[in-house]
């Protein structure tokens, strides 16, 4: 079997004596991935810690390839999601790509969407209690606007694959956006607009 990143993370912040959760290991996660070089895609989504879904779930993390249909007039996309479904679509699902947000305001918006969550073992049956109104009406998840994104079933061009809720707080940090037609720097700088 293939060695998980997912566990090598894990087994680092357990030996340095870091909480799962804790402002702590949030700090070290994300200056341990942004010392990362880039991740290959093809390896990630390869991930042993990773579970194929065929049909994603409302308040479930998942990554994928994507080829969006629109990609000619878009001034920027990701192709390779990290996306926290929200909806049924037509033709697909609506997610929030937290891809679209620094680094640091994706750990304060998954620390909002948490509370959320249907119960607090942050394992397999772990997903958000999400809703398009909820997101929407309240302050504390300003960050959703950016990210909020409608992803057709037939324009993804990989298995989705769904990172369960203990793996959380690392996949926010790995540095396995992939934007066209723009830096992620850039994206950022939109982004922080648009909130």
């Amino acid at each position: 079997m293939a060695d998980s990143l997912f566990d090598k993370l894990e087994a680092e912040a357990f030996r340095r004596g870091l909480t799962k959760r804790s402002k702590e290991s949030m700090d070290w996660f994300r200056k341990k991935v942004g010392n990362m070089s880039k991740i290959p895609k093809k390896k990630m989504i390869k991930d042993p810690r990773l579970v194929k879904k065929s049909v994603p779930r409302v308040g479930e993390m998942y990554m994928y390839h994507y080829d969006p249909k629109l990609k000619k007039t878009l001034p920027y996309y990701d192709t390779f999601p990290l996306s926290i479904m929200v909806k049924k679509a037509p033709g697909g699902f609506y997610g929030m790509n937290l891809h679209y947000l620094p680094l640091k305001h994706r750990a304060i918006f998954l620390d909002n969407l948490v509370e959320i969550a249907n119960n607090k073992k942050f394992d397999e049956t772990t997903r958000l209690k999400l809703s398009y109104g909820l997101i929407k009406g309240a302050q504390k998840y300003k960050y959703f606007r950016p990210c909020f994104k409608h992803y057709l079933s037939d324009h993804v061009t990989s298995n989705i694959m769904k990172v369960d809720a203990s793996e959380w707080d690392i996949a926010i940090f790995l540095p396995i956006e992939s934007f066209k037609k723009a830096r992620k720097s850039t994206v950022w700088t939109k982004s922080r607009g648009k909130y």
